[in-house]
């Protein structure tokens, strides 16, 4: 029984490969990485938009990576624009009006991997928020931004830390 589950371990161990508990794929090598402020050429959204979401992306890889946050010259780079700050009808009614309404932002983000070139990238991101039609965005958009920086703090970490 003994040789039986050392066997099984053993096995399990050798077909798990690279891990990390923290869901991360990245080189051990990777000690830094440096967030440079994102910019916005989207017309709309609140004055501290690139700042808050700047500030989110850096508290995420603090926070599920070993990596250090130095202010340039990272291992690893990310940078990019708010490229889309939309609100889009989604539902008709039968007199034709929006019957919900959706706020999209799209964000464009470059990353560079100084250690492998070839993960860097270049690509947008984006997320929605669905909100009723008899809101207006003022009303909604306390709520909906911090939804959408969220989803897409956790996509641009899975693209570049996860590899999915």
């Amino acid at each position: 029984m003994v040789l039986f589950l050392t066997f099984n371990f053993s096995l399990l161990s050798l077909s798990c490969g690279k891990y990390s508990f923290t869901g991360t794929t990245l080189d051990p090598n990777i000690k830094t990485i440096t967030v440079n402020t994102f910019t916005t050429s989207a017309a709309g959204g609140p004055a501290n938009l690139t700042l808050t979401f700047t500030e989110k992306l850096k508290e995420y890889y603090q926070r599920y990576t070993n990596m250090k946050v130095v202010p340039s010259n990272g291992d690893i780079v990310l940078e990019g624009s708010i490229t889309g700050y939309d609100v889009l009808p989604v539902a008709a009614t039968a007199s034709d009006q929006a019957a919900q309404n959706r706020l999209q932002v799209t964000v464009q983000v470059r990353f560079s991997n100084s250690k492998d070139e070839t993960k860097n990238f270049d690509q947008p991101f984006s997320f929605y928020q669905d909100f009723p039609a008899n809101q207006t965005l003022t009303q909604s958009e306390s709520r909906l931004v911090p939804k959408i920086q969220d989803q897409l703090v956790l996509d641009i970490f899975n693209k570049t830390a996860a590899d999915w």
